[in-house]
C-alpha cells in the first residue's frame, strides 16, 4: 500500500522547489531582487570544534520592535519573516584561527560549517566571534558584505549547563491552543511580549552559579521555525535573559525537514547533541507541562544517566497535562532525579538554592522582578505572565 503521507510531502516539496526556482529567475530577470543579508545564528562549540550556521536571504526590511508598534506593524513583519526569499548558491568565507573556509548555501538559503581548528580556541569569555564574508551570490550584493557569527564556547571551569524551552517556559505562547497561540505570536513583537515573571533574574542566577564567574552556558531549544529567529533573539536580549544558542526547526517541505520528527523528535535530537558535545558537564533542564517536555526530559535521563542535576517544569494549568508531568516526576525518583513542577519562577529558584545551584540571596531578586513583571501586565488585555 502506498504511503500517501510521504507521497504528499514529496510532491509538496517538488512544487515548493519549482516555485522558488521560477520566482527567483523571474525576480532576477526583472531586476526585482531585494538587497542581500547574511543572518548568522548563535551557535556553540568547544576549544577543538565549532560549528557555524546561518542563512542568506533577501532583506525584507523587517523593522525593529517598538513599544508602540500597531497590530498591523506586527502582522506585516511576521508576514515578511515567513515570506522569505532564500538565496541559493551564495558562497561565504569564514576565518577561524587565521584559516579560511568556504561554504555554499543550499536551496533554502542555509549554510552550515563544522570546523576543527588546528590550534585549540582559548577564550576567556563565553562567546567567540567569527567574521563571515559574502564572496559570491547569484544576484547583485553589496561589496565587502560581512557580519560576525557568535559561537558560544563554555570555559573549562563552567559548573553546569542549562537547557531551556522557550514557548510557555520563558514566554507565554499558549502553545496548547492554536487560536490563542496564533493571536499571541502574530499580534505582538519582541518588546510587547512579556516574559514569565522573574525568569530573567532566575536565569541570571543559574548562569552565575556558585563560582561567581557567570559562565554557565545556556541553550534554548524550541520547535519554533527558524523564521522566528530574530524575534526570539531580540526578546531574550531586550529582557536581559542570558544569551545562548537558539536551536529552532525548519518547517519547510524541502530536504528532509518534513521527516525529522515532530516536537519531541526535534528537541530530543538537539539536546542529545548538546550533551554529547560537553561530556564533562551536567545540566539543568527547564520546560513546561504544555507539550512533551516532561517525556523528552525523561528520555534524556534514561539515555544520559548521571548527567542531569534537576528538571524544572512550569505548570500551564491544564489538569491532563499536569497529570502526565506528575507521573513522569514520580518515575524519575528511581533515578534520583528531581523533576520539580512549579507554578512560578520563585518556587524554582527556592529549589535551586536548596540544592546549591544558585545563591540563596538570589531568591530575593527573583521575587522582586516577579513583582515588577506582574506590574507590567496590569491593564493589558492579554496578560503574558503568571
Amino acid at each position: 500500500m502506498p504511503n500517501w503521507k510521504n507521497i504528499f510531502i514529496e510532491s509538496a516539496a517538488a512544487i515548493e522547489e519549482k516555485w522558488d526556482e521560477l520566482s527567483s529567475k523571474m525576480s532576477n530577470r526583472l531586476g526585482l531582487s531585494d538587497p542581500i543579508q547574511i543572518v548568522p545564528y548563535r551557535t556553540y562549540g568547544t576549544q577543538q570544534r565549532v560549528y557555524v550556521k546561518g542563512r542568506v536571504l533577501e532583506d525584507k526590511k523587517i523593522t525593529s520592535a517598538g513599544d508602540k508598534d500597531t497590530i498591523l506593524n506586527n502582522l506585516l513583519n511576521m508576514y515578511k519573516r515567513f515570506e522569505s526569499d532564500e538565496v541559493q548558491g551564495a558562497e561565504l568565507k569564514v576565518i577561524l584561527a587565521e584559516e579560511e573556509h568556504t561554504v555554499t548555501t543550499d536551496k533554502e538559503g542555509y549554510f552550515v560549517l563544522n570546523l576543527n581548528p588546528v590550534v585549540p580556541i582559548v577564550n576567556e569569555d563565553l562567546w567567540h566571534h567569527l567574521p563571515l564574508h559574502l564572496i559570491h551570490a547569484p544576484i547583485p550584493f553589496e561589496k565587502d558584505l560581512k557580519v560576525n557569527a557568535e559561537v558560544m564556547i563554555p570555559p573549562t571551569d563552567a559548573e553546569f549547563g542549562i537547557i531551556s524551552d522557550i514557548d510557555d517556559t520563558i514566554i507565554k505562547t499558549a502553545a496548547t491552543s492554536m487560536l490563542s497561540m496564533g493571536k499571541t505570536v502574530l499580534m505582538n513583537n519582541a518588546r510587547t511580549r512579556l516574559p514569565f515573571a522573574g525568569v530573567a533574574e532566575f536565569y541570571k542566577a543559574l548562569q552565575l552559579g556558585r563560582n561567581g564567574k557567570r559562565n554557565n552556558p545556556f541553550f534554548y531549544v524550541s520547535s519554533s521555525p527558524w523564521n522566528m529567529y530574530d524575534l526570539l533573539k531580540d526578546f531574550l536580549d531586550f529582557n536581559n535573559i542570558p544569551a545562548g544558542p537558539l536551536l529552532l526547526r525548519d518547517i519547510g517541505f524541502g530536504g528532509d525537514a518534513a521527516f525529522r520528527g515532530g516536537h519531541m523528535g526535534h528537541k530530543f535530537k538537539e539536546i542529545k547533541q548538546i550533551l554529547e558535545a560537553y561530556p564533562h558537564l551536567k545540566f539543568v533542564l527547564i520546560g513546561d507541562s504544555g507539550q512533551e517536555d516532561p517525556k523528552i526530559y525523561q528520555e534524556v535521563v534514561k539515555q544520559f544517566p548521571d548527567r542531569v542535576l534537576a528538571i524544572y517544569i512550569r505548570d500551564v494549568q491544564l489538569p491532563e497535562r499536569e497529570k502526565i508531568a506528575v507521573d513522569v516526576s514520580k518515575s524519575l525518583f528511581a533515578d534520583k532525579i528531581e523533576m520539580v513542577i512549579v507554578d512560578n519562577t520563585v518556587e524554582a529558584a527556592e529549589h535551586a538554592a536548596k540544592i546549591n545551584l544558585i545563591y540563596t540571596e538570589a531568591i530575593a531578586a527573583v521575587e522582586q522582578e516577579k513583582r515588577e513583571d506582574k506590574g507590567q501586565e496590569t491593564g493589558k488585555e492579554d496578560a503574558t505572565v503568571l
